[in-house]
């Protein structure tokens, strides 16, 4: 099965609404009028979602949120649901981000939650899972990843909706970068684990992403393992010329 590759530029806590809705414009610049052959948009803050959407209304990038709760409202204070960013404009949720389980104490069961809340509001998700550099080092990156994936998709009936974003967490913002056959060998297990889940079928269809350090220099090396189809990008998504670039590598 051809699987179009999937690009995501997850801006994380930066930029005001004003400099979301500038750089925005200049990826839109920068990509041209268009681009065919692949899927790619942008996640920037919660406060910048529904003006930056405002400009992705007519193009070809999508708009996606960073997080999500599991429950449409209620008493918690600071966070969003997913019907309210369905109704900023998003059409994807990032879930399970490593910073979010590693700064924020979201466990399996409560990423979990939010992939059940979010499909169910007609949301597309992006799912992460990766290692530590402990976890690697101590050679259990395939327990890791094959639990995450697992506990994720728990009670999961269909994966049409999804995406699963494999990003070693010791590749993050480090400037180190896993080999493209070090993130082959990951993604093809993550494929191997949905197909015992789902079936081949499924598992073939489904787009894994690599979220680790991500450049214009090692993307389409990257992009063109068999298993590898696109990237959700961090610091590199920052500027609209390299995230172009990318998006473009994987077009």
């Amino acid at each position: 099965m051809k699987r179009t590759n999937i690009v995501a530029g997850n801006w994380k806590m930066n930029l005001t609404i004003a400099e979301s809705v500038e750089l925005a414009s200049a990826v839109i610049a920068e990509l041209g009028s268009g681009f065919s052959g692949c899927e790619a948009g942008i996640a920037p803050t919660c406060p910048a979602l529904f003006e930056t959407g405002k400009l992705l209304a007519s193009g070809s990038l999508f708009l996606a949120a960073q997080n999500c709760h599991y429950e449409n409202d209620g008493a918690f204070t600071g966070e969003v649901s997913a019907r309210m960013i369905l109704g900023a404009g998003c059409t994807y949720v990032i879930i399970g981000h490593s910073e979010r389980r590693q700064l924020f104490g979201e466990t399996d069961e409560i990423v979990n939650r939010k992939v059940s809340k979010a499909l169910q509001e007609g949301l597309r998700v992006i799912l992460c899972v990766g290692e530590t550099l402990e976890e690697r080092e101590g050679g259990i990156t395939g327990d890791v990843v094959t639990r995450q994936v697992k506990a994720g998709l728990a009670g999961i009936a269909g994966i049409g909706d999804l995406v699963i974003a494999y990003e070693p967490v010791w590749a993050i913002g480090t400037g180190k970068t896993a080999s493209s056959e070090q993130a082959q060998e990951v993604h093809a297990l993550i494929r191997k684990t949905v197909s015992e889940l789902y079936g081949a079928e499924a598992a073939d269809g489904l787009r894994i992403q690599y979220g680790g350090s991500v450049k214009p220099s090692n993307a389409a090396e990257l992009f063109a393992m068999p298993d590898i189809d696109g990237g959700l990008i961090g610091g590199a998504s920052l500027n609209a010329a390299d995230f172009a670039a990318i998006v473009k590598a994987a077009c």
